[in-house]
Order: structure tokens, then sequence, then C-alpha cells
């Protein structure tokens, strides 16, 4: 495992890279022999590959994806959607804007929360204001302040829902209805200077996640996001520069490495996080002498977050420490969705290195 290179060479530093070209200030910049390598222009784009790291480029069909990989980044810490969602939403590492996990207590409603639909984890919604979580001025609000459109191009079922209004308060939200249609709108959307177009390609997180990377999905969804890339690459206007990225990677664990906590050591306990580190609200030292896994102390976790300041609930939201996953093993807690095949969450490279894919149009 390695902590993630907060300090130039992870995606809150390629967020911050491109504020800083379109505004001029930014929170954070990534190293300078990273950042030479990324052409300037007054309109970005950048494309968002959910789940697909760097190790799964090596893939058949990511070929034309693989091609145009210029270098590679650290995801956040935990390398879960969410958690890398709100890094792009604010430019900040997860200490400093406060979603810390794809589970996540949350103090004063008493619960954990799937931060994807924003419910209990057993699916009751929650009043909560969604649009409030995040820190501000969010990375869409700053961009508008200094007269840039931000502009996040999306699948229409996510228009209004909990975690779209956690995320893009303040961005031009473009919904569409077909992979067709994701290429279309960007390139649209690309015609007007001084704009920063977010395009989220969700294909290969969710095969990957419910059929794994041997599979035929898989493959079909790899080249979706193949196909969207070359797409937008080829039709960009002149004047536009087209970086795609991912939010994690994936790991495919096989039934007898998925590991279920027995259900007496929910007592007195609180489980979150992921299932490949598993965050734990009591003691959960005693369960790492029966568990493929090693106890992490809250204060030798905290650092995993990245730098401070804190975001203001982060004291109330960590665990006491956690439960990280032996390499090639996954944990699970009673309200786990023990079917899946393709995990992530940990700081193994499958799961942390997302790679930097450059296309620019002169």
């Amino acid at each position: 495992m390695q902590i993630p290179d907060y300090g130039g060479g992870s995606l809150i530093d390629l967020i911050g890279e491109l504020e800083h070209r379109l505004t001029g200030s930014s929170p954070a910049r990534l190293h300078p022999h990273l950042a030479e390598l990324l052409p300037e222009a007054p309109t970005c784009v950048l494309v968002l590959f959910d789940g697909l790291g760097s190790r799964q480029l090596a893939h058949p069909a990511a070929v034309p994806l693989a091609r145009n990989e210029a270098f590679s980044l650290d995801a956040p810490f935990p390398t879960t959607t969410t958690v890398s969602l709100a890094s792009i939403a604010t430019g900040l590492p997860p200490a400093g804007h406060g979603l810390l996990g794809y589970q996540l207590w949350i103090p004063e409603l008493d619960q954990v929360v799937n931060t994807i639909k924003w419910t209990t984890l057993w699916g009751d919604p929650l009043d909560y204001p969604h649009d409030r979580f995040l820190p501000g001025p969010n990375l869409w609000e700053r961009l508008r302040a200094a007269g840039i459109e931000p502009i996040t191009v999306q699948p229409f079922n996510f228009a209004g829902s909990p975690l779209s209004r956690v995320l893009y308060r303040g961005a031009r939200f473009e919904p569409i209805g077909s992979t067709g249609e994701i290429v279309e709108a960007t390139v649209q959307l690309a015609r007007s200077p001084g704009r920063l177009i977010f395009t989220y390609v969700p294909h290969v997180d969710f095969a990957a996640h419910v059929f794994g990377q041997d599979s035929e999905e898989y493959a079909d969804a790899v080249a979706v996001a193949a196909a969207v890339w070359d797409g937008i690459t080829a039709m960009a206007p002149p004047g536009t520069v087209v970086v795609g990225t991912a939010d994690h990677g994936h790991v495919d664990f096989p039934a007898e490495r998925r590991h279920e906590i027995p259900r007496p050591e929910h007592e007195g306990r609180i489980f979150y996080g992921d299932g490949r580190v598993m965050f734990v609200r009591g003691d959960g030292r005693p369960l790492a002498d029966r568990l493929p896994a090693d106890w992490v102390d809250l204060a030798d976790l905290e650092p995993w977050w990245g730098p401070g300041p804190r975001a203001a609930g982060f004291a109330g939201r960590v665990p006491d420490g956690a439960l990280v996953a032996h390499d090639g093993h996954l944990l699970l807690h009673r309200f786990s969705d023990e079917r899946l095949i393709g995990n992530h969450g940990g700081l193994a490279d499958a799961e942390r290195v997302v790679p930097v894919l450059v296309g620019a149009r002169e």
C-alpha cells in the first residue's frame, strides 16, 4: 500500500492544475514535470471514466485509451467514487471536504449513510441538506466567480438526485440519455470558449462490480468508454484540451476471498467505509486476529485522508480505526453486498493508480 501523493501527484492536483489554468488560482497544483504534459487551452473537457484504473488499460478493448495515457496519478483515500467526485467538486483532499468514505457515519443523523444514494444502509431515505454538505465555495462556484462556465454532462436519471445535489452546486447540469449523446453533448458544449465541461462515463464501474474483469460485459463496457473517448477527441473543436481520468481502479474478488464479519462481532461496534478498508467505531483490534486484515488506529489512519485544514465535520465522522484487508481479500459487514465481484477502496496499486489521458485540438 502507498498513501496517495497529495503534494502534486493526485487527482486533487490535476483538478487544481486545470482550475489554475482557467482562473489563475487554485488550492493545489501538479508536480511541474506532470503539468508540462498538459496542453493549455481556453476550454477544457474533463472526462471521468468511473472505475477505470491505470492497470485496466491493459485490457484489449482499452487500446484507444491506453495510447493516449500521458501519465498516472493517485486517487484519494478511500479509493471510491463519492470520495473522488467530492475531491473533483472541491479541489480538496477528503480531509478538507469531509466526504470520508462510501459508507459514512454522520453523527447529526446518528446513522451510517450510503453516500451514493444518501439513504440508510437498508435503503430508507434521509432528510438532509445535501447541497450544503460540501464546503464552499466549491470548484464550480470558484469557476463562475472567475467568469468560467462549469457544465457537467451526466445520465439524465442523476438530475436532481441527492448525490448530484451534494456534488454539483453551482454547475450547469446537462442530462444525456444514451452513449451517443455523451459525445454529442460534450462536443457541442465545447464549442464555446471559457468553459470547463465535466463528462461522467459510468459503464466500466458497473460492469466491473457486477460481472468482473474477465467477462464479456466488462469488455463491452471498456469498448464503450474507448468509443466515447475517441468520439470526443476526434470531434472536439480547435482550442479545446480533452483530459480523461478515473476515480479509482478495480480488483476482482472471488467468493472465497470475501470474508463476512460474524454477526456477534457487530455488538458494540459500528462498521462503515468499504470492504477493503473497513472503518470501525469501537474496538476493532481483536477482529484483526480472526480476519485477513490489519488494525490501523485513527492516529495512523488520519494522514491517508490528506493534509488539512480539516473539514468542519471531520472529527465527528472518523472511526476509531480501520480493519485494512490484506491484499486480495475483502471484508463484509452485515449490510454489505456480498454478490459484487469487483471492488475497490483500498490503496493497492490496482485500486489507487488512475490514468491521465490527453487529447488536444490545436
